[in-house]
Order: C-alpha cells, then structure tokens, then sequence
C-alpha cells in the first residue's frame, strides 16, 4: 500500500487525528515525519536524519505558512463575508493537504520498509531525528492507535 493510502485510513483510526495534533501542536512535531516512519519501519539514524531535514525544509516553505493562513482565516474579517471567508479557509485547508502528501510521498522515495514492525520504537527514533523530542507518552498514544 502506497503512503498516502496508508496514511489516510491511518488518520480514519480513532485516537489518530487527536494524537497527531497533540504532539503537532503539543510538543512541535511533524506528524507527517511521524507517519512516514512508522509506514516505512525508519530507524536508520541516517535516513531519519535526512527525512528530518527534508520534513524541516516542506514545512517552513510550504505546510507551515499554509497552515498558518488557513487558522488565520478561522475568526471573522471585517467587511469580508463569513461564506466567502470560509470558502477561502476550505481552498487553503485543500492545498495545505495536498502540501503534506507532496511531503509524504517525498519521505516514501527516500526509502524505508513496510512490514508491521511495532510503531513506538520508529516514532521515538523519527522524534529524537526532528530535533524536539516528544514525550514518550505522547509517542506512545499514537503508537497505540495506529496498532
């Protein structure tokens, strides 16, 4: 299974979204970093260093400005409808998506396996790779959920 398929019925797992943007929001991690290493079994220092730098770079010049338009665009504007406004925050949110699967597939050509290996042991090792380690419980409840 391709990563964006994989990813995308991961993320319809309950207890994923929640935990994703805990520890995106939470504790400063790429929950697309996350994903990938987990999907490609990625304990490599080497390559979790590289898929960091590449996650780093997408998210400061694409997913990171994208994301912050779109929750810019959640509280009202003067004079600007409200429909028209959230018409735009939905075209934004789109194209913040399809920002992340250009990063997700960009991770999956770097390489990796898909086999099934627990999740918490590539999570930790993507988180320490990212530079802000998250708490291990943090890890460990999106491990849990996506297992």
């Amino acid at each position: 299974m391709g990563i964006w398929d994989w990813a995308l019925e991961a993320y319809g797992r309950p207890g994923v979204p929640e935990a994703c943007l805990a520890l995106q929001d939470g504790h400063g991690q790429n929950t697309c970093l996350l994903l990938w290493a987990v999907w490609a079994e990625a304990r490599d220092p080497a390559l979790l260093v590289r898929a960091a730098g590449l996650a780093r770079a997408w998210e400061s010049a694409a997913v990171g400005p994208l994301r912050a338009v779109r929750r810019g665009l959640k509280a009202p504007v003067a004079d600007i409808a409200d429909a028209a406004r959230e018409r735009l925050r939905e075209d934004v949110k789109a194209v913040e998506l399809h920002a992340e699967r250009v990063l997700l597939e960009a991770l999956a050509d770097l390489g990796g396996r898909f086999g099934g290996a627990p999740a918490l042991p590539a999570l930790e090792a993507a988180s320490a790779a990212w530079g802000r380690t998250a708490p291990r419980q943090a890890l460990a409840a999106l491990a849990a959920a996506l297992e």
